[in-house]
């Protein structure tokens, strides 16, 4: 008996080593992680494929980057000429759409610039520049950075006259952001996910929505073991498939905060 427990005790600890060692690490954007998507995603992927996931929360630049180093096996990001970039360098294997939501613009409803309920977000940028009202930017090369830039350059504002006057760049992901901006009164770009499980809104509100140019799309991508032979492929890619299969858009729609959706399942089957 005593000689059966301990071959049982010895296969129960393999059993959870080898658990153990199934484990990906996935190199993300802060709006998926401080949304709480992951958080509610995850322990359905964990049960259904007995994998395990670390996700480094980063903005999509420096995910991309932690990708092109071999550190991470999987990239989940939201900027779609960085994720084409990363591609064409060979670094991942291949893209896939996962899901979508939007950008809003966030300001104090007392509103200095005048910009509420426009849905030219080109238009309501230039009147937070004239205004010269507070704006912050995240500044830390994410996707969310990345969209506000095309946007202000589209708009035609010169960023470099308004620095460290009214646009501050901070360096931050999207939680401390919206902080600041609360404590500020300030404006800011926000992807909708992570404002709508924001808890310190202050005075804050969504004042531009709805604008086209505000699309927000999610892709995911293998890193590419030919560069990187440290990559658990076959791992990472379940990870990607179970993401873009019915159970995995289904539990992404499922994520609500009050009611809302915060993402918007588009993976092409």
């Amino acid at each position: 008996m005593r000689k059966l427990a301990t071959i049982g005790a010895v296969l129960l600890w393999s059993t959870i080593a080898f658990a153990q060692d199934r484990t990906i690490t996935v190199a993300s954007t802060t709006s998926t992680e401080q949304s709480g998507l992951f958080g509610h995603l995850l322990p359905l992927f964990a049960k259904a494929e007995g994998i395990s996931v670390k996700v480094v929360a980063v903005g999509t630049g420096q995910a991309l980057d932690i990708g092109r180093r071999g550190d991470a096996d999987v990239v989940f990001v939201h900027d779609r000429p960085a994720e084409d970039k990363f591609m064409s360098e060979g670094q991942g294997v291949k893209r896939f759409d996962v899901m979508y939501n939007d950008f809003v613009i966030i300001g104090p409803r007392s509103d200095p610039a005048r910009i509420s309920g426009s849905k030219d977000v080109v238009e309501a940028l230039r009147k937070i520049a004239t205004a010269k009202a507070p704006f912050i930017s995240r500044g830390d090369k994410s996707g969310t950075h990345a969209a506000e830039l095309r946007l202000w350059k589209e708009a035609g504002v010169d960023l470099s006259a308004g620095k460290d006057n009214w646009y501050r760049e901070i360096g931050q992901g999207m939680g401390p952001a919206l902080n600041m901006a609360s404590s500020s009164n300030a404006y800011l770009l926000s992807d909708r996910g992570t404002w709508l499980s924001f808890k310190n809104r202050g005075e804050l509100a969504i004042l531009t929505e709805g604008d086209k140019r505000l699309f927000n799309q999610y892709g995911v991508m293998l890193v590419n073991p030919e560069k990187h032979p440290n990559v658990k492929a076959k791992d990472g890619q379940a990870f990607i498939d179970w993401l873009v299969s019915s159970k995995g858009q289904d539990a992404i729609a499922g994520y609500k905060v009050g009611g809302e959706q915060l993402f918007f399942p588009n993976a092409s089957h």
